[in-house]
């Protein structure tokens, strides 16, 4: 008997270690999703030990940790070079950093088999678009102040013509970190689906005779091309959520 399964399924945030008390009342159950922080702790681990000696002083000739590190920081320090102008541009290379880091590895990790995707769910990708964002319109603020609301009427525009851009300036404002994190979500999400859906297809064909079983090596062959596009796509839209930081960055500190 062959059992269907939804290719949605994998995405189900399931208790790993139950902890519920006062009658259900209170759910503090630690789910699948905790993979993520062990990955990111096993990461900052591997990056405080490989990087630094007893005398926490770095690698003059570095090993190999420190080599890949490096290139990612180089790649960091030429988003925001490009990305952000003004003299202070530099400081926010860490941050960048980070972010690309951090999305890239809970992408990649996602792609582990019984693992999780974390970034396939909009809550979590919103939460750290929403994080980032109120981050920067702080930045913003500060630096600004009472010129902060100049980012939604450009210098220079007519009274009349104010009425109907301020409106509209501050929704598409309001919807930067929803968009951000919809289109990280949505590339996950549905490079993922397609996965298990010709995995389970491939699945049906085992379970046959004849041709029929011979040919499940097809979709096997696709999943294993897909596999490597899906290791682009965790790269790209860990890329391109750190461009887009770079860009909302950018515009808080220069404005129009």
């Amino acid at each position: 008997m062959v059992l269907f399964f939804s290719p949605l399924e994998q995405f189900n945030l399931l208790p790993v270690v139950p902890l519920v008390f006062f009658a259900d009342a209170l759910d503090l159950s630690l789910t699948n999703a905790f993979i993520i922080a062990a990955t990111l702790i096993f990461f900052v681990a591997v990056y405080v030990f490989a990087l630094y000696r007893e005398d926490n002083s770095i690698y003059i000739i570095p090993n190999k940790w420190q080599a890949i590190l490096e290139i990612v920081q180089d790649l960091a320090y030429n988003l925001v070079s490009t990305n952000i102008n003004g003299k202070d541009s530099k400081a926010f290379a860490p941050i960048v950093f980070s972010v690309f880091l951090t999305v890239f590895f809970i992408n990649v990790i996602g792609l582990v088999p019984y693992s999780f995707t974390l970034t396939s769910h909009i809550c979590a990708t919103l939460a750290l678009s929403l994080a980032l964002f109120i981050g920067i319109n702080i930045i913003c603020i500060k630096k600004h102040g009472i010129k902060f609301f100049t980012l939604f009427l450009p210098p220079g525009t007519p009274l009349a013509l104010a009425l109907l851009l301020i409106p509209i300036e501050l929704i598409s404002y309001v919807f930067k970190p929803i968009s951000l994190s919809i289109r990280l979500f949505a590339n996950l999400m549905a490079g993922h689906t397609l996965l298990k859906v010709i995995a389970g297809f491939a699945y049906l064909l085992v379970d046959q005779a004849g041709i029929l079983f011979v040919s499940h090596y097809v979709p096997l062959l696709i999943i294993s091309v897909l596999y490597v596009l899906e290791l682009a796509v965790a790269l790209i839209q860990s890329f391109v959520f750190s461009i887009l930081i770079c860009i909302y960055i950018n515009d808080a500190l220069n404005l129009h």
